[in-house]
């Protein structure tokens, strides 16, 4: 008897996480490609179905694939497009769902990438029985899944939960999607590198990163230089946590979660990002708020959650 999956995608700024995913949520065959190497889509799903179906066609008919379930920035769940995402290259509305659908002759889900890491923390991490909760995706930038009452909020046109593009300073930092100031340039992973550069350019403050060309500064180098207590690259972490920080105390006020969860590349720093979020949070929250909402990582540590997220889109659509 073929053995029911469905295929995760997760389709981020710089890389694409793909695996074949069963019901209890075990990754089966994972791969990975980059997203940024294409200027155009249409190539670049050429490269991720032919991979699919090579994996698919390794396991000698043991597999039967019921759908395919994506998580994309800006990828609207209700038309199954990518919209105008200001961190990939494909610029305008693209309709991902219908041309992967004309690849692989299979039902495919779309929906943003943060929304599919909280189905994921849902199902199978942090996020499990809980009703209430957020997931905050820091990668390239900054993506939310906003979770109220067991259900994921879309809004009336597929897009809510754009946190990332909430204005921290209004005449601040060029943000990929047109405006000036938004969360995502501060409190991402490509926002801290812009931070320690611009702490980097306005001090003499001996540091580690100073041997790095700006070019190759990232969050990963800098995550090394504060274990090794570099000056400058704690207070990149502590500037990033303050912004942050803000920004959850006002997220908590609308939504009034249990948890909030950190997820993506610049969580992996652990307390470097999390301590100063955590204090600044607790900070900036109305008192009837204090200690009572939990910031916790991802427990999808050896799987991506946005990936299981995706995945579990076709399982929840074949339950209605």
């Amino acid at each position: 008897m073929k053995k029911e999956v469905v295929v995760g995608i997760d389709i981020g700024g710089t890389n694409t996480d793909f695996c074949i995913v069963d019901r209890e949520g075990n990754c089966l065959l994972k791969d990975s490609l980059r997203t940024d190497k294409y200027d155009e889509v249409e190539p670049f799903l050429d490269e991720l179905t032919g991979i699919i179906k090579e994996q698919i066609r390794s396991q000698n008919g043991s597999l039967e694939v019921v759908g395919i379930g994506v998580g994309a920035p800006n990828g609207n769940y209700f038309t199954g497009a990518i919209e105008f995402a200001p961190n990939l290259k494909w610029k305008g509305v693209v309709p991902l769902a219908e041309l992967i659908r004309q690849r692989m002759n299979l039902p495919v889900v779309l929906t943003n990438d943060a929304n599919a890491a909280a189905i994921g923390e849902m199902i199978y991490g942090a996020a499990k029985g809980m009703k209430d909760f957020i997931v905050i995706t820091l990668g390239t930038g900054l993506g939310s899944g906003i979770v109220v009452n067991g259900e994921l909020l879309y809004g009336h046109d597929g897009f809510a939960g754009e946190l990332g593009h909430t204005v921290v300073y209004p005449d601040g930092r060029m943000c990929g999607c047109g405006k000036q100031g938004c969360l995502e340039t501060y409190a991402s992973a490509t926002g801290i590198t812009r931070t320690a550069i611009e702490m980097l350019e306005k001090s003499n403050e001996p540091s580690l990163l100073r041997e790095i060309p700006k070019d190759q500064v990232s969050s990963e180098k800098i995550f090394q230089a504060a274990q090794k207590n570099d000056k400058i690259a704690l207070e990149c972490f502590e500037y990033t946590g303050k912004i942050l920080g803000m920004k959850l105390a006002d997220a908590i006020a609308f939504s009034s979660p249990e948890a909030i969860i950190l997820f993506g590349g610049l969580a992996k720093a652990g307390e470097y990002i999390f301590a100063p979020t955590k204090k600044y949070m607790e900070y900036y929250l109305l008192p009837i708020y204090r200690n009572k909402v939990k910031l916790l990582p991802s427990l999808l540590k050896k799987e991506n959650a946005a990936v299981l997220g995706a995945a579990a889109l076709i399982w929840a659509n074949q339950k209605k």
